[in-house]
């Protein structure tokens, strides 16, 4: 389960700015995730939840936006939306696609309480 790593990676970015910015209590945060990025949403929840106890997050709210995966078809020359990594070309059927974003997970925004 490499959503522990993850859960603990970003727990430590949210620290790491708490003390620079002199704060106390992390109350929301707000995630990219995207659609290939091999993330278990709900594991990652539930294992920030556990890592947080007793921290500056602990109870805080995990929002996550998605982010659909695009890729370059250098057949059609068209950026499209795929679903899967190994996905062909809506239009053409090419499968000689360029991938643009969809990998990401990424610390958006992080709401305090002063």
């Amino acid at each position: 389960m490499h959503e522990l790593s993850l859960a603990q990676n970003i727990m430590d970015i949210v620290e790491e700015q708490c003390r620079k910015n002199n704060v106390n209590k992390v109350t929301a945060l707000w995630l990219e995730l995207g659609v290939l990025s091999c993330v278990e949403q709900s594991a990652l929840e539930f294992c920030f939840e556990m890592i947080t106890k007793d921290t500056v997050a602990e109870n805080c709210q995990i929002h996550f936006i998605p982010i659909p995966a695009l890729a370059y078809c250098w057949q059609c020359q068209k950026q499209v939306e795929i679903q899967i990594n190994h996905n062909a070309c809506p239009h053409c059927n090419s499968t000689h696609l360029q991938h643009r974003m969809g990998n990401e997970l990424r610390i958006r925004e992080i709401e305090v309480k002063v």
